[in-house]
This record gives C-alpha cells, structure tokens and sequence, in this order.
C-alpha cells in the first residue's frame, strides 16, 4: 500500500506488436510497492493480439489505441494523457525489478533541483517472457556491488555527448519537465530518447540510482539488429553541439577530440552496417564522412577497403 503523500507515477508503455512479452512488462511495474501509479499502455497500430491481451488480463491499464507512427509519438500520446506528477517510461519488452519507482521517488526527494532520474539495468539476451527465479537470485547478489553499476550523474552533458549513458526504460521525469521540452521528437526513428535525454541535461541534473533495477532485454526482433536508414546518432550529437557547443550548464567542458572520435566511430560503425547489407554506396559514403570527422580513424579505413573488394566481387550492389 502506497502512503498517501506519494505522488502519481504516470507509466508510459508504448506498444508494437509485443503480445508475448507485455504481459510480464506490465506484471514487473505492478510488483512496484510503496507508490501510486497509473498505468497508461499507448498501442502504436499492432498487428497481433497485444490490446486483447492488455484488456482482458489488466483491465485497470488504460489503453490508448492509434495508428502507427513510431515508438516517439506513441510515449508523447501517453504523455499527453497522463494524470501524474511523475512519469516513467518502460518499452513493452522489457522488466522493471521491484523497489525502482520506490528508490527514484527517495532519491528525488532528497534533491529538489533534480528533475529526472535514471537507475542503472542489466542487459537480458532472451526471448522467454519471465526471467527465471534462478537468474533474479544472482542479479540481487551482483546488485549488492554499488561500484560496479555507477556511472553518470548530476549534471551529465559532457558524458552524453559521449554515448548515451540513460536508458528509457529506467527513467523517471516531472511531467512539467517533459512539457518545457516540448516531449519527443517524432522525426527521429532512432535516438529519439538520446535527443531528449540531451535536451533534459541542459536544464536539470540527471542523478542515477546505482542499483540495476531494470532488465533490457535484447532479442531476435529487436529494432536495434535492423540496418539504420540514417545514422542518428551522429544527427542528434551534431544538433547538440550545434545548439549548446561542448560546454556543459555546471562550468565543464567536454572532450572535443573524444567527441571527434565518437562521431567518427559512429559513421564508420554505419559504413560497417551497411557494407554487411550489400549497400555498397552508403557504405562507401559513410566511411568517407567517418575520416573527414577523424582522419586517424582506422575502422574507416578498413570499412573503406572491404567496400572496394566488395564492389568487385559479383554479386549485385545496391546503392
């Protein structure tokens, strides 16, 4: 039972075709004890069974059905919808572990100026819905270990511009916070919650729970195996140096060459990417902007080299 100061967590799940697995997604966030929250699950146009599921099996879940427009406009829609003071966000497919609302929730109460919060995950490869007990067992033990799962926090936009250290499914928002960013931006097929979390960092501390609390699970039909049409990456980086430089709001000064290195690493693993598709020209495109960024860049020499020994081999390029 939640106490009766604690504010309405609004949980956002956006849905594409996730019937075998948004059953345990949901089950994970109503394990969540000691807070009130509303559960908010936004169907991007599934094919499947995925709202049949949701409506018979957790009738309490509100369920928000629109057409596809991809994984951005459908947490704006839940966003758009929610009643709570805080929102969190977790994909269909993946697990929350008890405790995290609940150690967010402490966490920002004893940082007033902290508008978002993230918390530390484990990587899960696996296709079955639950994670065996067994597994849980020994992710507690390993958890005990705060050293090993630090990482970013405060004032995160020097580390940001470096990867993208916050992950979806564990963060915590103020819902005013989310309005002043204006949400998602839905032209970004990928790296929508990357160009947020940018934004975020430039007008508030990002503060991580150093405890995994949540599971990403990685499997066969995982967005991130398809080839990208764009490397976003190296989109949503170039707009926040062009917005904001390399400067962070708290005084520091990120690591332009270490920035270099990313961007360039970034084109050559999108040069890679498409060389194993047979796309020969992006490829051959992708390495060259891979050495303009960073000259030095051996994998894009090498991308570069194994896209000409591939054109001359016979099979069919694409461009």
């Amino acid at each position: 039972m939640a106490p009766a100061s604690t504010p309405l967590v609004s949980v956002v799940i956006p849905c594409y075709n996730a019937q075998r697995y948004i059953g345990a997604t949901i089950a994970s966030v109503l394990a969540q004890t000691d807070v009130t929250m509303e559960i908010i699950v936004v169907d991007d146009g599934s094919r499947d069974d995925s709202v049949a599921l949701v409506r018979t099996g957790f009738p309490a879940v509100r369920i928000i059905e629109q057409a596809n427009a991809g994984v951005a406009a459908a947490r704006n829609t839940g966003i758009a919808a929610a009643r709570g003071e805080w929102i969190a966000f977790i994909d269909a497919d993946d697990i929350w572990l008890p405790g995290k609302l609940a150690a967010q929730l402490a966490q920002m109460a004893a940082l007033p100026d902290c508008r978002m919060s993230y918390t530390a995950w484990k990587v899960w490869p696996s296709d079955v819905p639950q994670p065996p007990p067994d597994y849980l067992a020994r992710l507690r033990d390993e958890a005990m270990d705060g050293v090993r799962w630090a990482g970013a926090t405060g004032w995160i936009y020097p580390q940001l511009l470096l990867d993208c250290v916050v992950w979806t499914s564990t963060v915590l928002m103020r819902r005013t916070l989310l309005a002043e960013l204006n949400g998602f931006d839905t032209s970004l097929r990928l790296g929508e919650d990357y160009d947020l979390w940018l934004r975020a960092s430039r007008v508030t501390p990002i503060h991580r729970v150093a405890r995994p609390y949540a599971l990403y699970r990685i499997h066969p039909a995982s967005i991130t195996k398809a080839t990208p049409a764009e490397n976003y990456r190296a989109r949503v980086i170039g707009q926040a140096l062009g917005r904001w430089g390399l400067a962070s709001p708290d005084g520091r000064t990120g690591d332009a060459a270490a920035v270099r290195r990313m961007l360039a690493k970034s084109w050559s693993d999108f040069a890679g990417a498409h060389l194993q598709a047979r796309n020969l020209g992006q490829a051959r495109r992708a390495g060259w902007t891979a050495l303009r960024t960073d000259p030095t860049h051996v994998p894009a020499w090498k991308v570069l080299v194994k896209t000409g020994l591939k054109a001359l081999s016979p099979s069919k390029e694409k461009t």
